[in-house]
């Protein structure tokens, strides 16, 4: 039996008829920081997202708005949810428990406790189980127990001990990895089907592992996935033979490590978020192919704990603050359509500029005439709705504006995607520049031999920052002789944005003299000319 349809008789029809795809990828601040030593969880149920972190666990819907939070928690650590999403199950590190929470009323219904087993950080659920990772930094005492979940009061059950630190676990179909945690992590996998049962270990130092980041089972049982630093990608396992079936590699090697892991309900993708290179990366299960690499662009930070809801991925991101926020990316299963946006070199103030694009659909079809919806980011952060654009038959278009004031613009272009494929956008920035002019007056005759000064001003006023370089000045003369030009001295320019500059004809002939100043990051260039008719004498 091939991966997918394994995991699909396992997991069954979850996804009866995918829903239109549409651009509601969100990134929601949840009001919390990464404080807390131990890492957070992540876990969905019931309509609702659960985000866990230290004294805190959000509560938000699957629109990624958030509901509130659940209240009477201490150091809450990892997360597990039941079958049938009806109850959350928190272990909480430092009271040495693990609650359940009922999912719709957000009330702890009950509370387990473990005073014999140290530090409970990680959950894992499997049927009626509710497996423990526990264990306190690197002293030995960590370890992994079983929870009867049926039973009011359970019993902890033993399956490992002395391992270093609250390993990592992940549980489905009789199967429970468990793996210690460290710089060079180990895998122990377990048959739970009945009474846990080894089965055997994957050595981290023969598989060169490196330190593990992610674990999840697939539904059967039958294999598993591991994130790990070591070889900067994930892997998919035969959990009975322990032998490494397939790498899925990150795009390119100098992406960073994978520090998440899940599988869609269906088993036919896995995503892995990453630290480095793209937030987040989509494989074929089966083939190992890369179908998406996301980044989230209202965001920058690594990209911690997934999990799948239907074709939706939700991701809890850390910034650089360790704030915490919830990533929702939308449809990820839906095949990728691609947009691109070619911005002008520069633009300049109440003078139309054109941007051009193309929509491509997956395996080159033409796109047909599909609507565009095109935003506009001020150069003050104001976001505006331009009028929408429809691509030509070959996917082409076309996105005009008559910009109005000077700045930085940004333009945006988004598709909302169909029934069959994946929304996508694409931006662009252009630089425009307000408009700057230049005068030059003075005589228009002049004797030969006899100083001739011009002066003009450089507009607007008071000129723009930076702009008393000297102006060039440049002299051609016409005359028997032939013309010539000359660039003379520079004229400086004043505060007012006043300048003037001098010369001596030597001949006669046709004089022009052009000033030019070469503009800055918020000015167009401006140039005049003034004639000049030199004689040998005038009256």
């Amino acid at each position: 039996m091939s991966l997918v349809s394994a995991l699909a008789t396992a997991a069954g029809l979850l996804v009866a008829l995918s829903p239109a795809a549409s651009a509601a990828d969100t990134t929601t601040d949840l009001g919390v920081d990464y404080s807390f030593y131990r890492p957070g969880d992540l876990a969905l149920g019931n309509g609702k997202v659960f985000v866990s972190s230290g004294d805190q666990l959000v509560v938000a819907d699957t629109d990624g708005d958030l509901l509130g939070e659940v209240d009477g928690l201490t150091e809450a650590s990892g997360l597990a949810m039941s079958q049938d999403g009806t109850h959350l199950y928190a272990a909480l590190v430092g009271p040495q428990q693990i609650v359940e929470i009922d999912t719709a009323t957000l009330e702890i219904t009950r509370r387990i406790d473990l005073p014999s087993y140290p530090c409970p950080t990680r959950l894992a659920r499997s049927g009626e189980w509710l497996w423990v990772g526990h264990g306190c930094d690197s002293n030995w005492d960590g370890g992994v127990v079983g929870l009867d979940l049926t039973v009011t009061a359970p019993q902890p059950i033993v399956v490992a001990s002395e391992i270093s630190g609250a390993p990592l676990l992940a549980a489905n179909g009789g199967t429970l990895v468990v793996g210690q945690v460290g710089s060079t992590s180990h895998l122990f996998v377990y048959d739970v089907s009945g009474t846990p049962t080894f089965r055997g270990e994957i050595d981290g130092f023969t598989h060169d592992l490196g330190r593990l980041n992610g674990l999840v089972v697939t539904p059967d049982g039958s294999k598993f996935f591991s994130a790990a630093s070591a070889e900067r990608g994930t892997d998919l396992w035969d959990a009975n033979s322990l032998e490494k079936i397939r790498s899925y590699a990150g795009e390119s090697a100098a992406e960073g490590p994978p520090t998440s892991v899940a599988i869609s309900p269906d088993g036919a993708y896995v995503v892995a978020g990453e630290a480095d290179g793209s937030d987040l990366v989509m494989y074929d299960a089966v083939t190992g192919a890369t179908i998406h690499a996301l980044d989230n662009l209202a965001l920058a930070g690594g990209t911690d704990r997934l999990a799948f809801s239907g074709t939706d991925v939700f991701a809890v991101k850390t910034t650089s603050s360790r704030r915490l926020h919830l990533w929702r990316v939308e449809d990820i299963t839906f095949p990728a359509s691609a947009l691109t946006l070619t911005p002008p070199s520069g633009g300049v103030v109440n003078q139309p500029l054109t941007l051009t694009g193309r929509l491509e659909l997956p395996g080159g079809a033409a796109a047909g005439a599909k609507p565009l919806t095109v935003t506009r980011r001020l150069p003050n952060g104001t976001t505006e709705t331009l009028a929408g654009v429809t691509t030509d038959p070959d996917g082409s278009f076309t996105v005009t504006d008559t910009p109005a004031a000077g700045g930085v613009y940004t333009y945006a272009v988004l598709w909302d995607g169909d029934a069959d494929v994946r929304w996508s956008t694409a931006s662009a920035k252009v630089a425009v520049k307000n408009t700057s002019s230049l005068t030059v007056t003075g005589s228009s005759e002049w004797p030969v031999g006899v100083a001739l000064t011009l002066s003009g001003v450089l507009l607007p006023t008071p000129p723009p920052s930076g702009w008393g370089y000297p102006l060039t000045v440049k002299r051609t003369v016409t005359n028997a002789n032939g013309t010539v030009t000359t660039t003379l001295p520079g004229a400086p320019g004043r505060k007012n944005g006043t300048y003037s500059f001098s010369d001596r004809p030597a001949e006669t002939g046709h004089y022009t003299y052009t000033v030019e100043w070469a503009g800055n990051a918020d000015y167009t260039p401006a140039k005049a000319d003034h004639e000049v008719e030199v004689k040998e004498s005038i009256e």
